[in-house]
């Protein structure tokens, strides 16, 4: 009787695991969405990046490489769930540029002599976004990915084509990743600077 009772509480506890994840994928509620779910786990990320960026490498490269893993993945969900929402595009393009900016800061705490470099680099990619993404608004369009035929070809194959978007936003968060990692150690791996550095 006891192995039956448990068995059955069993049933009913994962049939309400399942009914309160359809309940989840039905809600109305945007912010409750999945792809904006993995948007609020981004931030967080980031933030924890944010903190340990000036003396901790390994933590801030970690947390900071997967909210850039999870940019790809929200996309995915959204178009397969249906999820899709100007609220998302807006909240993870500001991710994007407050993650990217905010490791700018660092850097040019890093390298003193290419201050001006991260600090041009940062406005003119929040700027740009920005101004592109405004202009949608502004036009109506459903997407800031969206570019018609005769807007700017450049921005066209770089938001209609996955793989160039895919290509160019990684090798961007990489090659900024890779100088912030060369701070702190250079050469073979194993070889670090012995140096403790701490900008707080």
């Amino acid at each position: 009787m006891t192995s039956s009772t448990s068995t059955s509480r069993g049933v009913t506890h994962e049939s309400q695991k399942i009914d309160s994840l359809e309940s989840l994928l039905k809600t109305n509620n945007i912010f409750l969405f999945i792809p904006n779910i993995i948007g609020y786990i981004r931030v967080f990320l980031s933030i924890a990046s944010f903190y340990f960026m000036p003396t901790h490498p390994k933590i801030t490269i970690i947390c900071y490489l997967t909210s850039e893993f999870l940019d790809a993945l929200d996309g995915h969900a959204a178009r397969a769930l249906g999820q899709s929402t100007k609220f998302g595009a807006m909240f993870d393009m500001l991710i994007d540029r407050c993650s990217t900016m905010c490791l700018c800061f660092v850097l040019a705490m890093f390298y003193p002599k290419w201050a001006l470099f991260f600090q041009l680099w940062a406005a003119i990619d929040v700027a740009s976004h920005w101004l592109h993404l405004h202009a949608a608004t502004v036009k109506g369009s459903e997407s800031h990915k969206k570019i018609d035929l005769s807007g700017n070809p450049v921005l066209r194959l770089y938001y209609t084509s996955r793989k160039v978007l895919f290509t160019m936003c990684a090798g961007n968060e990489l090659w900024f990743s890779m100088i912030y990692m060369l701070h702190f150690g250079e050469g073979p791996a194993g070889r670090t600077n012995t140096k403790k550095k701490i900008y707080y």
